[in-house]
């Protein structure tokens, strides 16, 4: 699940207070049926916020509340839900920032026994933004701690980007993240298990602005080893709007 805080903190770098409303539309079951049942929307809503600090000792930075709803279930009732909260903040000059950050949720399957959590997520590290060219990009790197029944302390790196196109018409933005983890997470299913695995997530995406507040585009979700435990890249396109509030 991945994780927007700081790629939002930079393509809303000129305004102090962003929302945004996106609606997908995940077809990843025509892409890979055999490993997907079926096609589903999602729905997304972002609330950032940029502090001005400048006079205060501890100058808290970028703000970011995400929650993603899946509708997975029968009927597209929702079956999945996620949540991340993260803060910035630095008591120095230097433009690198102390990154805190929370994120977990829940799912619910058919048959409801095999519902599940999506296990809280705590994580502390280093953020630093900066400008390629044209491009406005920002490098993370995060001790992240997995409460899970044997958790794991594992290290995360993840870097952002966000440039605008054909004078801000469009815009190319994105993040990718690796990590690794305890293989034993301490359940029954994984008891026997020894060693570290390691993960890789991408989420680029393109927006076309319609005007102002309205937007069309796609985002390439993709996963190693996020869903499955299979050595595959699996990249899953979606159809989206989204709206700035």
């Amino acid at each position: 699940m991945n994780r927007n805080w700081f790629f939002i903190f930079c393509f809303t770098c000129t305004s102090a207070f962003s929302q945004t409303l996106q609606l997908h539309y995940d077809i990843r079951h025509t892409i890979d049926p055999k490993r997907n049942t079926k096609n589903y929307p999602t729905l997304y809503f972002e609330y950032f916020k940029n502090y001005d600090s400048a006079k205060s000792f501890i100058k808290p930075g970028s703000f970011l509340l995400k929650m993603q709803a899946d509708f997975t279930g029968k009927k597209n009732n929702m079956a999945q839900f996620y949540m991340q909260v993260s803060q910035t903040f630095k008591c120095w000059k230097p433009d690198f920032f102390l990154n805190l950050q929370y994120s977990g949720g829940l799912g619910v399957t058919d048959p409801k026994q095999y519902s599940f959590y999506i296990t809280n997520t705590y994580s502390v590290g280093i953020a630093y933004p900066f400008r390629f060219g044209s491009a406005y990009m920002s490098s993370v790197l995060n001790y992240k701690y997995v409460a899970y029944a044997k958790p794991t302390n594992d290290f995360l790196y993840t870097l952002y980007w966000w440039k605008g196109l054909w004078n801000y018409k469009a815009e190319f933005a994105g993040d990718f993240s690796i990590w690794t983890e305890n293989k034993n997470h301490g359940d029954d299913f994984t008891k026997d298990l020894h060693g570290k695995r390691f993960f890789f997530f991408a989420e680029p995406q393109f927006w076309y602005n319609l005007s102002k507040s309205f937007s069309a585009g796609t985002k390439l979700n993709t996963y190693y080893h996020v869903l499955i435990t299979d050595n595959v890249l699996q990249i899953y396109p979606t159809i989206a709007v989204r709206w700035k509030l």
